[in-house]
């Protein structure tokens, strides 16, 4: 081979090289479970870091070291209000990876498969639900959405025609429920439990209700409307 051919065919390699390299920093920078549930937590919105660290069941110091590497990686950002720092995702696009790495590792692993599968032994009458069929039954009133997650999380995004009633607040504002009607519950989507446990309360006190499993980030990935304007409470 002449040596022109082999410089150019050294130099194509160094350059693919280099490329997989960058696209490697967003594998090294979601390597770690709980920057994976940091990204899931901040698809509800924007969170401060000591907010962050509490639903991450981490410290402050160690939820700050886990968005340093996801800052480099420029899948979140940071912005100051005083002596609080606040942590949003760079644009809907991380989002959009979140729901597509947890798919894929939902099709693919068995022991995810499983404990999913756990989220749902107590089967109620409704049949689930996917999201075009949501959308359309709320639309028209046949079924009452309840947005189940911090007041906060629904301001910044929840799914349209949805009530908010977070979880803390449901067993004294349940009277508030209308019992001619099924209710559909939704939280931060598959791996998140406040639905559940509300549906499981709701049926314990005679509701016919049903748990939505998916989120804003997948209703949003899935091209549907999402609202940020607060809906009027009935």
């Amino acid at each position: 081979m002449k040596s022109a051919e082999m410089q150019e065919k050294i130099s194509g390699r160094q350059v693919k090289d280099v490329l997989y390299a960058q696209v490697a920093r967003i594998g090294k920078a979601v390597c770690s479970p709980k920057r994976l549930e940091l990204i899931d937590l901040l698809c509800q919105g924007e969170k401060p870091v000591e907010r962050l660290a509490d639903e991450a069941g981490i410290s402050v110091k160690l939820t700050s070291a886990h968005l340093k590497e996801l800052r480099l990686a420029h899948l979140v950002e940071a912005r100051k209000e005083g002596k609080n720092v606040y942590y949003r995702l760079t644009g809907n696009t991380v989002a959009d990876f979140w729901v597509a790495i947890r798919s894929l590792a939902e099709e693919r692993l068995l022991d995810l498969q499983a404990e999913l599968t756990k989220l749902t032994e107590h089967p109620h009458e409704l049949k689930p639900l996917n999201s075009k069929e949501l959308l359309g039954l709320a639309k028209s009133g046949e079924v009452l959405v309840l947005d189940v997650r911090p007041p906060s999380e629904y301001a910044a995004g929840h799914l349209p025609y949805a009530q908010s009633m977070p979880l803390e607040e449901l067993k004294k504002r349940i009277a508030e429920l209308p019992r001619d009607k099924p209710i559909v519950a939704y939280c931060r989507g598959p791996f998140c439990l406040m639905a559940v446990e509300a549906t499981e309360l709701l049926n314990k006190r005679g509701f016919q209700a049903i748990r939505f499993e998916e989120g804003v980030a997948e209703w949003r990935a899935h091209g549907l409307p999402v609202e940020t304007r607060k809906r009027k409470q009935h």
